[in-house]
């Protein structure tokens, strides 16, 4: 069964984006860019909802490194709001049910998934329980005062099974985790 991969970049204090800053907080450095160079899940398809399509093909139109890979990557944007075509290339749009339909695609197809940013597809798939792998990724700032989009808000509980861990230019830090969505606080005995 293909598997579904959440995937983000994160400040320490657990923000998306802050007012003013850069991308990637203009902290990323040479060993980070090359693992995105690397591609990894090149060959996933790249599920994202409409804002982060429209801020990422920006990104990618403007050539902000590290964003090359991800135009030759299959991409699906979920999104009412969108028309097509869309001008990204390799980039689909769905206007169903994220969940239903990222459901179907785990059923039926053969290609893993993988987000990119979209916070609420992100928490929309993760209650549906459909997420087998949790990828973050830590720059070293806090932007408690300019801090955009809070990641977790409207999460529900979850407990992680870390699964890898890797430190990028001595400063950045990747965790990966399996997600298993609670029900509610849960004790350190079941966890």
């Amino acid at each position: 069964m293909p598997e579904l991969l959440i995937d983000f970049i994160t400040s320490l204090d657990g923000y998306a984006a802050a007012e003013g800053w850069p991308g990637w907080w203009g902290l990323e450095g040479p060993e980070y860019l090359a693992w995105l160079g690397e591609a990894p899940e090149a060959d996933y398809t790249v599920l994202m909802g409409a804002t982060t399509y429209r801020v990422m093909s920006e990104f990618s139109a403007a050539g902000e490194p590290g964003t090359e890979p991800l135009a030759g990557m299959s991409k699906i944007v979920f999104s009412k709001t969108l028309r097509e075509p869309l001008a990204w290339p390799n980039a689909q749009l769905v206007a169903r049910d994220a969940a239903e339909a990222v459901r179907a695609m785990k059923t039926t197809g053969s290609k893993s998934m993988r987000t990119i940013g979209s916070l609420t597809l992100c928490r929309a798939l993760l209650k549906a329980g459909l997420v087998d792998r949790f990828r973050v990724v830590i720059f070293p700032v806090i932007t408690g005062s300019t801090g955009r989009e809070r990641i977790y808000e409207g999460y529900p509980d979850v407990a992680l099974d870390m699964i890898n861990s890797r430190t990028f230019d001595g400063r950045i830090q990747m965790l990966e985790y399996v997600p298993t969505v609670l029900s509610g606080p849960s004790s350190p005995e079941s966890l």
